[in-house]
């Protein structure tokens, strides 16, 4: 079995930061990323300044990026999100929603139907891969338990992606639900991810409940960075060298180099002069 794994870190990981670093450090976290060999990157976010600073001059992150092999993507909320993503070299379109109402007025100020509108109009303009993000599929902030069969009939709208990725982004999926709602979406159409948060320890057993329903894709943050400034008590992703040392200790090809990745882990603990929330990069290289 082999499986893309897409470091988020530098979008996903960095935004729920305290202080934005400059986009020369977040460029050079994507480049240490790429030489780790990871195969997609999540690299920037087309978002408002004065909503999310941490994800400030994202074309220049771009532009400064060496992205090796690697298939760089860009978030978009909106239209004038897609607007500058398409003045861009980047790969492939992340557009993302949420599930519920309330998330997708607090988060894209926006109606769900407008946001599913939103996206349906990027999904048709691109002329670039289109991975269309699902976020509070198993759980909201503001509205609680979301409806699985919800999840399944907002993700038809988006048939015509190239992929669906479901987002824990509150941390309350667990493994078997993980791998109903997957298994469920993965008969839509396109190929289906998964992008878990480990807030509750449950990120790393859902992974295996993700490739157990038919996920190809899992999303990951460097360190275990990261959490959505605008769900509360969000903590953060599964942390890539971790997910990556389980995944190949037992037979899944990621195509990724752990080791590498653990030294990208230690490097950016200097640059925020924190232990992150990763726990392989700590511990003594084995076997």
């Amino acid at each position: 079995m082999r499986v893309t794994i897409c470091d988020v870190g530098p979008r996903d990981g960095l935004q729920n930061e305290p202080e934005a670093l400059a986009p020369g450090v977040r460029a050079e976290l994507v480049s240490r990323l790429a030489a780790g060999g990871l195969s997609r990157i999540e690299a920037v976010s087309f978002v408002r300044d004065d909503r999310v600073p941490q994800m400030a001059g994202a074309e220049e992150v771009v532009a400064a990026a060496d992205r090796g092999r690697a298939e760089l993507s860009g978030l978009v909320l909106n239209e004038r999100g897609w607007e500058r993503f398409a003045a861009t070299t980047l790969d492939r379109v992340n557009c993302t929603l949420a599930a519920t109402e309330t998330f997708n007025e607090r988060n894209g100020n926006a109606t769900l139907a407008e946001a599913v509108a939103r996206t349906r109009a990027i999904v048709a303009a691109a002329t670039k891969p289109v991975t269309v993000t699902v976020s509070c599929s198993w759980g909201c902030p503001f509205e609680g338990e979301v409806d699985p069969g919800a999840v399944a009939e907002l993700c038809e709208s988006f048939a015509d992606a190239d992929e669906l990725v479901l987002a824990d982004t509150i941390g309350v999926a667990t493994p078997r639900r993980v791998e109903r709602l997957v298994e469920r979406v993965s008969i839509v159409g396109p190929r289906v991810g998964a992008h878990l948060h480990n807030t509750r320890n449950q990120g790393y057993a859902s992974a295996w409940g993700a490739l157990a329903g038919g996920a190809t894709v899992l999303d990951a943050s460097v360190g275990g960075l990261g959490g959505c400034p605008f769900s509360p008590n969000a903590t953060g992703n599964v942390a890539t060298e971790d997910l990556v040392w389980q995944l190949e200790r037992d037979g899944v090809e990621t195509g990724v180099d752990v080791g590498a990745l653990c030294e990208v882990a230690r490097w950016l603990e200097g640059v925020l002069g924190r232990r992150l929330e990763g726990q392989l990069y700590r511990a003594s290289q084995w076997p």
